[in-house]
């Protein structure tokens, strides 16, 4: 399910320890010679709650199997074991783990011609069921500097008793600028700071917003947080219970302050099609 048109891999490991404790998924050697380490996370979350990176953990296990010089070596520290570990799953007639392996290992790189490359290089296969940006993106950067790590996204699906695979290789590509996270944009003034003149943000006043039809006559005005409202006049000021106030006068009064910004603390309480939306009287103007 893992593998490129043309490309096999022979399983020779599974959990594999190395002397730090790290542990990884999947161990293969495909059909060029290379050692493939083969880390699965269950899904986003999984990934996402991990304290290490997923791409990050995969490289510092790919590390140690750069340390194999041998197909001796590499069926001494992992086939073996793990032939001995599932040996249910082999015939291993009257040979020991260690010759099965060997066997296996050698016979697999004589067929596809790669006994003399073996191991040249280590490659990364991630696998989950959603990936979030910022493995794509540190994957696709990875690639875009020649290291072989791939993505591939596999969903099961159950469907009455059987079991269907969705599967989508998501890295590598040949672009890998659209997976990049972008650094935030911090735009700076080309203005030294020493010339720049000091403006203030001018708001609306609300006869502009009526005359723009954002607000109208009859519109009801409700206090952020609280559950005063007033009716919006057409001369900008609100009727609080028959009175008619400035709607600064009535905030005044609703939160006991002596100044308040207007278009902070009133919400615009407005009914669409038989539903009801409130919007901060500033958001109006905004958007």
């Amino acid at each position: 399910m893992i593998c490129d048109d043309e490309e096999s891999m022979l399983i020779v490991g599974k959990q594999v320890k190395n002397e730090k404790r790290g542990r990884s998924d999947l161990t293969a050697v495909d059909n060029n010679g290379n050692i493939v380490l083969i880390e699965i996370k269950r899904d986003r979350r999984d990934i996402e709650n991990r304290s290490e990176a997923f791409e990050f953990q995969a490289i510092r296990y790919a590390a140690s199997y750069a340390t194999i010089e041998s197909t001796d070596d590499l069926v001494k520290k992992v086939y073996a074991p793990y032939i001995e570990k599932y040996r249910q799953e082999f015939e291993l007639g009257m040979l020991t783990s260690y010759e099965l392996g060997i066997r296996k290992l050698n016979e697999f790189l004589v067929v596809n011609e790669a006994e003399k490359s073996f191991n040249d290089k280590q490659r990364i296969i991630l696998v989950a069921s959603e990936f979030d940006e910022q493995t794509l993106s540190a994957v696709a950067w990875l690639n875009s500097n020649d290291v072989d790590i791939s993505c591939f996204k596999i969903i099961p699906y159950k469907i009455i008793e059987d079991i269907f695979f969705y599967i989508e290789k998501v890295l590598s590509v040949a672009k890998h600028n659209d997976f990049f996270v972008n650094l935030l944009d911090k735009k700076i003034d080309p203005v030294r700071k020493s010339d720049k003149k000091i403006t203030r943000c001018s708001l609306p006043k609300i006869d502009m917003l009526l005359e723009w039809e954002l607000v109208k006559p009859g519109d009801i005005i409700i206090a952020k947080g609280k559950e005063d409202e007033a009716t919006l006049l057409a001369n900008g000021n609100v009727n609080v219970n028959g009175v008619e106030k400035s709607m600064q006068v009535w905030l005044k009064e609703v939160y006991g302050w002596a100044s308040i910004q207007t278009y902070v603390f009133a919400v615009h309480n407005i009914k669409i099609a038989g539903k009801r939306y409130m919007f901060y009287v500033r958001n109006i103007w905004l958007s």
